[in-house]
């Protein structure tokens, strides 16, 4: 698969809700003739100024190198809420994409987010919507989720039309449910279909 028929799944996850929900994003980017998902991950910030991550994180995803945003032609952005906003490993990635901004290499791009709370009104919304702004700034262009998917309209748990989320619990021990699912899939496939046909 050419790195233009790539689509970035980007996420930090701290209990693995949001790990499970960026697999299930890329299996429906996957699911779309032609396209392919590159998952990565982020590291933890410290709060020590001094203190690295490993370079190669000890499971799951590879960490996420500049390179991955300008060679893919999408991005699913995904992470835990806190207090209403994405957590601190992302927004710091995220920081670092100057270079990027100031040559457009992300203008025109298609870019969806998903996210995971605590409680129902814990900030999905306003999460998804905080991922958002620098994706903005860098010219992407953002799917949701649109009420033809049924799930939208019959979820009692997560699922929100500017993008996938789940409600994992206080104790971040709910499991995704078969709709959560199903609208992360959907968001997957729906970018996908949409980075294919504005890559050609």
């Amino acid at each position: 698969m050419t790195a233009n028929r790539e689509i970035l799944v980007l996420y930090y996850s701290r209990h693995g809700a949001v790990h499970e929900m960026a697999q299930i994003v890329a299996r429906g980017i996957e699911s779309v003739n032609g396209a392919a998902a590159r998952v990565r991950t982020v590291p933890e910030v410290s709060a020590v100024s001094e203190a690295l991550a490993s370079a190669i994180p000890a499971a799951g995803a590879p960490y996420a190198e500049l390179r991955d945003l300008e060679e893919c032609c999408g991005l699913a952005l995904g992470s835990p809420t806190r207090f209403g906003n994405m957590a601190a490993p992302l927004k710091y990635f995220l920081d670092s994409t100057a270079a990027l901004w100031l040559k457009g290499a992300l203008s025109g791009k298609p870019a969806a987010v998903f996210t995971s709370t605590g409680s129902m009104h814990g900030g999905q919304e306003t999460t998804l919507l905080s991922m958002m702004m620098p994706l903005l700034h860098h010219g992407m262009l953002l799917v949701g989720l649109p009420y033809t998917e049924a799930e939208l309209s019959t979820t009692t748990s997560g699922g929100t039309p500017y993008g996938a989320s789940h409600l994992a619990g206080a104790a971040a021990d709910r499991a995704l449910t078969e709709e959560e699912k199903k609208l992360c899939f959907a968001l997957g496939k729906r970018l996908a279909v949409t980075a294919l046909k504005l890559a050609a």
